[in-house]
This record gives C-alpha cells, structure tokens and sequence, in this order.
C-alpha cells in the first residue's frame, strides 16, 4: 500500500533584506505560501536565492522539510513554529529523513523529482526564527530538511501528491547522510559508502573527497 505523504504547505520568496541584530542581511528564507507554481531544473518560478555559492542551483532546486518536525521544535523551544519558518519550498508529512534515501525519485504533480542531499542549514535559521541555538539542534539532530533536483519540469499544487517512483538504493537514508557529514567524518568506511551513491549532490561529493 502506497504510504500517503501530506502535503502542508508549498511556498516561494525572492531574496528580501532582514534586519536581524540590528544588521541588514540579504535572504530567501522568508517565503509566502502560494496554491501553485510552475517548477523548473532550477526551481519553482518565483523563488529565489540571495547565497548562490549555498543555496540554489540544480541539484537544490526544490527544499522539502518535514512537517513532523514543527511540532517537536515547538514543544523544545516552546513556542509556535508555522510552515515554512524554515525557508522550505515543500512542507509534507510521512517524509522524514530517516525514512528516505539519497537518489529517491518522486511524482511531484506535473514533475518528477529526486533527492540529492540533506541540507546543510546555516546561521540563518536562528535569525529567521529568533533562537540563537536553533541551528546547533538541527545540526546535532540531523533533522535538516533535504533538496531535490528536477528530473522533469511541471506545475505543483499545494494539494499535489508525492509519491514514491523509484528508490535508486536503500543503504544510505538522508539521515544517515547527515550524521556522515555532521558527525562521522572519521568513519572512513561511511564516507566511501555515502560516496559511492550515484545521486548524491556534486557539492557533497567535493566535500566528502576533501574529508578523505
């Protein structure tokens, strides 16, 4: 039986400036929830990055994060985070990311789509959601969201169903992606492992050949 993924919400931003700390800073993450939007190999029209060298481009043409998630940062932080307080495009239930896999292929309405990387959060998370150690808890968490690139261009709706095309490998889960990086970087035999995934994004690859 297929699993049901829920769609919460499905949102896009052009860079705007954030005074945070009293410092204007140019940043996508502040997006405004649309009922649809046509997606592209470099993302959704009307979505934007202002870091291209961290953000953007094909193999981060789409950020999902779990919904699962809002609740738990919610009760940890005590107060209420609302979809898409972390700068995601997608924000979808039954999709966390111990329970996909680097090189995974989705319907995404009209599009096709397949998961590249976990994301590699930034300062920028704190700022946007006014709690210093936010980010250090989504780093040591691992609960970072992920990326996909595009495979076939098409509109999404924010009632689209995602479902599951092709699984490509069932070794390395995104989770397990991100405590590699975060975490386990003197793993020796991890890092090989992670890199042996075909999918995996070029900026993670350079990376991971970097650690080695």
């Amino acid at each position: 039986m297929e699993l049901v993924r829920k769609f919460i919400s499905l949102s896009v931003g052009k860079p705007k400036e954030h005074k945070w700390k009293n410092k204007l800073e140019l940043s996508g993450i502040s997006k405004e929830k649309i009922e649809n939007a046509f997606l592209t190999k470099e993302g959704f029209i009307g979505d934007g990055v202002a870091n291209t060298e961290f953000h953007g481009g094909p193999d981060r043409a789409v950020c999902l994060y779990p919904y699962e998630h809002y609740q738990m940062w919610g009760k940890e932080f005590n107060k209420s985070f609302t979809p898409p307080s972390f700068g995601e495009n997608i924000c979808v239930s039954n999709m966390l990311e111990k329970e996909v896999f680097i090189g995974d292929i989705f319907s995404l309405g009209e599009s096709l789509v397949q998961i590249t990387q976990g994301r590699i959060p930034c300062s920028t998370i704190s700022k946007h959601n006014g709690e210093d150690t936010l980010l250090g808890r989504i780093v040591v968490t691992g609960y970072t969201g992920y990326f996909f690139r595009v495979l076939e261009e098409g509109r999404v709706a924010f009632d689209s169903e995602l479902k599951l095309v092709e699984r490509k490998q069932k070794r390395v889960s995104v989770l397990q992606a991100n405590y590699i990086l975060f975490h386990g970087r003197k793993n020796r035999k991890a890092v090989e492992e992670l890199l042996e995934v075909q999918e995996l994004a070029g900026i993670w690859k350079k990376k991971l050949k970097k650690i080695l």
